[in-house]
């Protein structure tokens, strides 16, 4: 690290980690490692602490933030949960199911991170790094996606370093994330509704199975982040379901469509949700001036992929 205002990666041992709990008690940012990607974590108390999350992102504040907890227990002291709820964190938590449930009045959550909303967003993470650092602190913490607004999402510590280079202080790098897909997003009306917001790796089918199914919501109404039109954009033209790709463009393959970059070679769509930003940002850095997208089936994980792919492709 070399100036007041580089960016520090460090691996994420018990002494960096000691040191990201400092830095987060303080009011600062720290991007740390989840199960899904990496995230900008700041206290989510602090709205000092939360408005630099917004300034590192160039992010828009009326896009909500998911506050990470580190267990059931916590959640419940800043969210209303009922029955439905606590059986899904049952189910799912720790992991990737991010619920959007009713704000606790007076819990101790900065305005900023609900984007002034009467719902809260929230997950109790499984990365064991992330889950240290929410330990140690003893905090409920904001962290959305640790990279510039738009931008695609990180799944390595380089790729953080690389975006958000001198506007975070620190970034654990806990190598490459597991699921390499955000957390599904489940909003949970007091009606008894229910909407998937952000599709991801807990599945439709699966909530249906669960919940019944879901009804029609406000497609232009923002209760959660990833809902932007335009997102995870690796600044170039994107064609999606292309079999063959023309020259100048980038390949991003799947299955037996190969390419510069393949998905997953065997057509696994949970290697692919793996994979997806790797190869966007590999897209990104080539001398490539666009990008082509092999077709993904539009199934279980498959839909969370395009989503993705649909909102990259989005100018």
């Amino acid at each position: 690290m070399t100036g007041k205002n580089a960016t520090e990666v460090r691996p994420a041992d018990a002494e960096a980690i000691a040191h990201a709990v400092r830095i987060l008690q303080g009011g600062g940012l720290v991007a740390v490692p989840t199960e899904t990607v990496y995230g900008l974590a700041a206290r989510a108390d602090s709205a000092e602490a939360v408005a630099g999350i917004y300034a590192a992102k160039g992010r828009p504040d009326f896009n909500p933030l998911i506050v990470h907890v580190a267990s059931l227990e916590a959640a419940e002291t800043l969210a209303h949960f009922d029955d439905r709820a606590r059986d899904l964190a049952e189910r799912f938590w720790p992991g990737p199911l991010t619920l959007v449930l009713p704000l606790r009045s007076g819990a101790a959550i900065a305005g900023a991170v609900t984007a002034g909303l009467g719902t809260i967003a929230i997950r109790q993470p499984a990365h064991k790094v992330m889950r240290a650092v929410l330990e140690g602190s003893g905090l409920a913490l904001a962290a959305p996606s640790a990279n510039r607004s738009e931008e695609v999402s990180p799944t390595r510590a380089d790729h953080v370093a690389n975006s958000l280079a001198g506007a975070c202080p620190l970034v654990l790098d806990a190598g490459p994330c597991q699921q390499g897909l955000e957390s599904s997003i489940v909003a949970l009306r007091e009606n008894g509704d229910w909407q998937l917001l952000r599709p991801g790796p807990v599945t439709r089918e699966t909530l249906e199975r669960i919940l019944g199914p879901q009804s029609a919501r406000n497609e232009d109404a923002i209760e959660a982040p990833g809902q932007m039109t335009r997102h995870y954009s690796p600044g170039k033209p994107i064609r999606l379901g292309a079999n063959d790709c023309a020259h100048g463009e980038f390949k991003i393959g799947f299955g037996p469509v190969d390419g510069d970059c393949n998905l997953s070679a065997s057509g696994d769509l949970n290697e692919a949700a793996a994979r997806l930003y790797d190869c966007l940002h590999d897209a990104a850095a080539s001398d490539a001036e666009a990008i082509c997208i092999a077709p993904i089936p539009e199934t279980a994980i498959g839909r969370a992929i395009n989503d993705r792919l649909r909102r990259a492709a989005s100018r």
